[in-house]
């Protein structure tokens, strides 16, 4: 395992984030491990010397929480965890949704019952919240920060503009500012290279992409997408433009190249992220061990100058995707 810090925090991670929103139960989606592959899973991560988690509050309605918790169990220094809130939990409930005060409080403590601990290391904000003040969220996280129920806060899929009204804000007001953001970002989609990545590098701001596979579009040939149960049955992965622009010819330059050096897909694409600089740690979720596997091997193979330009060369501009 290679390790790297997080942003300007001084926490030091391992260069592959565990997305857990790949277990706690199959109830929630048909792909979703149950709990005992997905504690399986974390045993086998920790093993490979990964330390840093990403979970959410809405990931099986808390299940996965739970699950990563209880895989931790007795060895939560060791780790680097990281929940989310945003997402409305319970339907009947409009308060169990959005960023206000209430919200992020009362969501806050029943991730960290769930989780089975007194704080997390990075509470971050799923998605920007057009319905309250961006100053009433950044109070209510710097209080979690002062109260030592997250030691760092951090934002998700927003416009660039809005990110840098945040920052602004936080330093105005003497707040906690977002160390870390966590965007849609892989070979099919680079629409965050225009403005998020910059003001990311120039902020010192922690960069740990979602999606570096492309809901499994860059793991697998164009024709075989189908061929998995998540393929079939996750639908927003056809709301995601992979399949638009020059997405195809990626996605064959992707096998081409995994042929030549005897690679899988997945561990080409998670390798042409590791090229990047502004990129911490991609969140890689997966439901098999194996190939878990396949994705910390990933970090031995070295892309020329010559293999990213191939890779990138017929990407076209495409919507922006992954906001909401």
């Amino acid at each position: 395992m290679e390790y790297t810090t997080l942003g300007e925090t001084g926490v030091t991670v391992s260069r592959i984030c565990l997305g857990c929103m790949s277990f706690g139960t199959s109830d929630w989606r048909d792909w979703v491990l149950d709990e005992e592959e997905g504690l399986e899973l974390v045993e086998r991560a920790i093993d490979l010397g990964i330390n840093f988690f990403d979970t959410a509050n809405m990931y099986s309605r808390g299940e996965s929480e739970r699950v990563l918790g209880k895989a931790l169990e007795g060895r939560r220094e060791e780790s680097v965890v990281a929940t989310k809130v945003y997402f409305q939990m319970d339907e009947d409930d409009p308060n169990s949704g959005g960023l206000s005060r209430k919200t992020i409080e009362q969501e806050l403590d029943a991730s960290l019952d769930r989780l089975g601990m007194e704080g997390v290391d990075l509470y971050q904000i799923h998605r920007w919240d057009d319905d309250t003040p961006i100053e009433e969220t950044l109070r209510a996280l710097d209080d979690a920060v002062r109260r030592g129920k997250t030691r760092y806060v951090g934002a998700s899929s927003m416009w660039a503009h809005q990110f840098a009204e945040a920052q602004h804000t936080a330093d105005r007001l003497g707040l906690d500012r977002f160390l870390t953001m966590q965007d849609h970002y892989n070979l099919l989609y680079r629409e965050e290279e225009r403005e998020m990545l910059p003001y990311c590098r120039k902020q010192g701001v922690g960069v740990i992409p979602w999606s570096p596979l492309a809901r499994g579009y860059l793991a697998r040939p164009h024709e075989e997408f189908d061929a998995t149960t998540r393929g079939k049955s996750d639908s927003r992965a056809r709301d995601h433009p992979y399949f638009e622009g020059g997405g195809r010819e990626v996605n064959e330059r992707v096998q081409e190249l995994a042929a030549e050096e005897d690679a899988t897909m997945a561990q080409i694409a998670l390798a042409w992220l590791f090229t990047k600089e502004t990129v911490d740690a991609p969140i890689v979720g997966t439901t098999s061990v194996e190939h878990l596997e396949e994705a910390v091997e990933a970090l031995d193979i070295s892309l020329s100058d010559s293999d990213v330009a191939y890779l990138e060369e017929p990407y076209e501009p495409v919507r922006v995707s992954g906001h909401s």
